[in-house]
C-alpha cells in the first residue's frame, strides 16, 4: 500500500472510529503533509525507512522556523498517532516518534477581559440595525455559555430550548453537553431570532442559528472578524481573539464563587487539569486586588 492510501485509511479511522472533528482532522492532514515533504527533501520515499534521526531533524527544522511549542507538540502527536496506526495496520515502525519527547509547555495564563472591559464591548455593539442586533446576540451567547467558536457556528435552531434557556452544544469528540444561559442572552437571542434572522435569511433555507448578511451560516473566520470590528467600536487598543470570551466566562465564574467542577462541566473539559489553569488566573487577580487595596501591602 502506498503512502497516500495509508493516509486515507488513517484519516477515515480518526473520522469514523475516533469521531474527531473536521477541524482536528484538517490539522492531522496538514501536519502529515508537512512531514512527508520533509522526508522527500531528505530522500526518504519509503515510510518503513523512517528512523529516530529523521524525527529529530524534523523537529529541529520546526524550531528553526520559530513555531511555538504547542504547535510543535501538536505536530509530534499527529505524526506519532499516524505511525502507531501504521504499525498496527501496515507494519510501519513507530519507534521514531515514540522515542521523541514533547517540548515542555510554555506557562502562559489565558487572557481574559475584566468585567468593565466586557461591558464596554457590549455597549459598542448596541444598535437597531440588523447586524448590530445579530452581533449583540452572538456576543451575549458566547459570554453566557463559554462555548467554543467551533461549537457556536454549528448550533441549529433545534438546539435551543428557548423556554428553559438552555442550549445543546456538540463539543470535542462529538460529546454533547447542555449549557444554561441568562436573561441578557435570552433577550438578545429572541430579538435576533424573531426580527432579524428571517430578514437575513432572504431566500436561503437552513437551520443554522447565526447567519451572515447573505443568509449563509457564519463561519469561524466570520466570528473573528465580527469581534475585531466590535473591539474597534469599543476603542480598544488590542485585537480580540474568540477564545478570550471563553476565558472570561470561566474566570468570572470562578471569581464570583463557582466551583471548579461546575466550570469544567460547562466548558466541556474532559480533564479537570484543563480547567485548573483558571485558578491561576483568579489567584493572580486576588493578588493584584490585594496589592492595590490593602494599606500595608
Amino acid at each position: 500500500m502506498d503512502k497516500n492510501e495509508m493516509v486515507r485509511s488513517f484519516i477515515s479511522y480518526i473520522q469514523l472510529e475516533k469521531n474527531y472533528s473536521e477541524h482536528t482532522v484538517h490539522h492531522y492532514e496538514y501536519d502529515l503533509a508537512g512531514f512527508f515533504l520533509f522526508l522527500e527533501s531528505e530522500g526518504v520515499n519509503d515510510l518503513k525507512q523512517v528512523e529516530y534521526l529523521h524525527a529529530r531533524n524534523y523537529v529541529t527544522k520546526l524550531y528553526d522556523e520559530q513555531l511555538s511549542r504547542p504547535t510543535v507538540s501538536r505536530k509530534i502527536s499527529s505524526i506519532r498517532s499516524f505511525f502507531k496506526y501504521g504499525n498496527r495496520e501496515f507494519g510501519l515502525r513507530e519507534e521514531a516518534f515514540r522515542s521523541l519527547y514533547h517540548p515542555k509547555k510554555e506557562e502562559r495564563l489565558p487572557q481574559f477581559f475584566y468585567e468593565e472591559e466586557l461591558q464596554a464591548l457590549f455597549e459598542s455593539v448596541k444598535g437597531e440595525d440588523k447586524l448590530s442586533i445579530r452581533n449583540t446576540a452572538l456576543l451575549e451567547l458566547l459570554y453566557a455559555t463559554g462555548m467554543r467558536v467551533s461549537e457556536c457556528v454549528s448550533i441549529r435552531m433545534k438546539d435551543l430550548d428557548r423556554h428553559m434557556q438552555i442550549v445543546k452544544v456538540m463539543g470535542k469528540g462529538r460529546k454533547e453537553r447542555y449549557i444554561p444561559y441568562g436573561q441578557f442572552a435570552h433577550d438578545a437571542l429572541e430579538h435576533y431570532i424573531e426580527e432579524v434572522r428571517p430578514k437575513l435569511m432572504k431566500n436561503t433555507e437552513h437551520e443554522g442559528l447565526f447567519v451572515n448578511n447573505r443568509g449563509d451560516l457564519v463561519t469561524d473566520r466570520g466570528i473573528r472578524h465580527i469581534l475585531n470590528e466590535c473591539m474597534k467600536k469599543a476603542s480598544a487598543n488590542s485585537n480580540i481573539y474568540p477564545h478570550m470570551i471563553r476565558h472570561s466566562f470561566a474566570t468570572h465564574l470562578l471569581n464570583n464563587g463557582a466551583d471548579l467542577r461546575t466550570v469544567q462541566e460547562l466548558l466541556g473539559h474532559s480533564h479537570l487539569a484543563s480547567t485548573q489553569v483558571y485558578t491561576h488566573v483568579t489567584k493572580e487577580h486576588l493578588r493584584k486586588t490585594y496589592l492595590n487595596s490593602h494599606p500595608r501591602a
